[in-house]
């Protein structure tokens, strides 16, 4: 199986400690894009499906190891863009974003 290249963007605002936020995405194997805010970049060789449920498993994860207002996720495999998620403080997971294909 090919590798996936991974893009993730984050929207975050008020996050507490972005350094420890990022030491929590580097340990799962994400690279800071310099000169960028919140921007990641991964390989994967799992499936897309495997690869998705796993970006929001590590982005929800350190996200819960620090205090925020709120937060969207983007993210592109291979360069295909899936659909926009935001974090739900009640269920305390990344949800589909409501307003996708607006």
């Amino acid at each position: 199986m090919e590798k996936l290249e991974v893009l993730v963007l984050l929207d975050v605002s008020s996050l507490e400690d972005k350094e420890k936020f990022e030491k929590h995405l580097k340990k799962e194997g994400f690279n800071i894009v310099e000169e960028e805010a919140f921007v990641y970049t991964a390989q994967s060789s799992t499936t897309t499906f495997s690869t998705k449920a796993y970006i929001l498993e590590v982005f929800r994860k350190g996200l819960q190891k620090n205090s925020f207002k709120d937060a969207n996720l983007i993210f592109l495999l291979n360069e295909t863009p899936y659909p926009a998620y935001y974090y739900d403080h009640d269920t305390n997971d990344f949800e589909l974003s409501k307003e996708e294909s607006k």
